[in-house]
Order: structure tokens, then C-alpha cells, then sequence
């Protein structure tokens, strides 16, 4: 599957006073290659082109080295989300619902292996980096936000909870973005180019969540 995000470095592309940026895009290359359960430290030395104790500085484990891959991973979707509604040119909180979205869905088919790594929690220290807890916990905000001035404004069903929107949201593009990076879209025989598959379950979710115009009948 094309990636065009994930960065990729030859061995022996390591300069001195970026060891910690050559360390993880290694690590994103071997997991490209050969799988996240044929990562190893000396692995990704040899493949950074320092010596084996070299990213024992930075990272004392295997985990350790994949919860830095994890931080990038998250901080690039905070950026794919933050590009998504900075281009909306109307302030109606159910458009950004779905351009935040967007952004998710965007950021995991062209980041795969971060999306893979980021998302298991048995790969990762996901609570022990603050950068994880923060970054997440400012899109959960965001998400919450949004949803709540959807339902303040009569956009969104008044009948719905803002945890429950929050959940299934968080769900659909979850389980869209897992369906594409793990090939599932063939056996479910979807016929479109699976970007526009995806965003069209995704304007059928926000469809269903609207509020009926005034007047309308139900």
C-alpha cells in the first residue's frame, strides 16, 4: 500500500544532531518492510548507520523507541485534523465535525504505520509520554466542543448525548481507517476509490445526526 507520509531513511543517512529523528524514521522503514514483531533496537541502528548502543542514549527499549514513533504519529494527525477546519470557509459546527473527520481519515490512509502503531497499546507506553495524553486529549476536547455547539445551535439532534456522538464518531473513523490499512474493502466488495468510500460513510453518519430544518416533516 503507497505511503507517502511516513518517512523513510537509507542507512547510513544519519548526521550528527539528529539522531533521535534518524532512529525513528528507521523505525518506521523496518515496520514498513519487515513488521513491527521484526523490530529490533539493533535493528534500527543498523539501519539508521550507528553503532548498536548508539540509540540506548535516547531510548532504553523496543517500546520506548515505538512510543517516539507514536508521538510523531499523533502530532501529525493533530496537524492533519488543524488543516481540515482551518480551510472550512463557514463556522458551522456540523461541517467541522466532518472535516474533523476527514482529517483523521486522511492522516491514517496516507500515515499507515503510524496509524498501526499508535493505535495498539500493547506497543506502546501510551500513558507514560506526555506528549500522547496531551495531544489526545486536546482533539477529545476539540471533538466534544464541537459537538456540543452542534446540539447549542440546533444543528444536531437535540435528542442525542454528546458522549454517545462522541463514541460513535470516534468509531466510525476508527474502524473505516482500520478497514482500508487492513485490506478489508475488497472482500465487502466497495466499488469506489476508497477515499471516496470513506467519505461518503462519513457524510452519511453526520446526515443522520442533523437536526430536521424547522417546519420539516418527520
Amino acid at each position: 500500500m503507497p505511503n507517502t507520509k511516513d518517512a523513510k531513511v537509507p542507512r547510513g543517512t544519519y548526521h550528527h544532531g539528529n539522531l533521535v529523528e534518524a532512529l525513528v524514521a528507521a523505525a518506521i522503514a523496518i515496520v514498513e518492510e519487515k513488521g513491527v514483531d521484526n523490530l529490533s533496537v539493533r535493528e534500527v541502528a543498523k539501519k539508521a548507520g550507528v553503532s548498536p548502543g548508539a540509540p540506548f542514549r535516547h531510548f532504553s527499549s523496543k517500546a520506548a523507541l515505538l512510543t517516539a514513533v507514536a508521538e510523531q504519529a499523533i502530532q501529525r494527525l493533530a496537524g492533519s485534523v488543524g488543516q481540515a477546519l482551518s480551510v472550512l470557509a463557514q463556522d458551522d459546527p456540523m461541517e467541522q465535525l466532518r472535516a474533523m473527520g476527514m482529517g483523521y481519515i486522511d492522516w491514517a490512509r496516507l500515515n499507515p504505520t503510524h496509524f498501526q502503531i499508535v493505535s495498539s497499546r500493547t506497543l506502546i507506553d501510551f500513558h507514560g509520554s506526555e506528549t500522547l495524553v496531551a495531544v489526545n486529549e486536546a482533539l477529545r476536547l476539540q471533538l466534544a466542543d464541537i459537538i456540543r455547539r452542534a446540539k447549542d445551535e440546533g444543528r444536531m439532534k437535540a435528542s442525542l448525548d454528546v458522549e454517545d456522538v462522541m463514541l460513535s464518531a470516534r468509531a466510525l473513523v476508527y474502524g473505516l481507517a482500520r478497514m482500508y490499512i487492513d485490506g478489508h474493502f475488497p472482500e465487502w466488495k466497495v466499488s469506489r476509490p476508497p477515499e471516496d468510500a470513506m467519505r461518503r460513510a462519513l457524510d452519511l453518519f453526520i446526515e443522520g445526526l442533523r437536526a430536521s430544518p424547522p417546519g420539516a416533516r418527520r
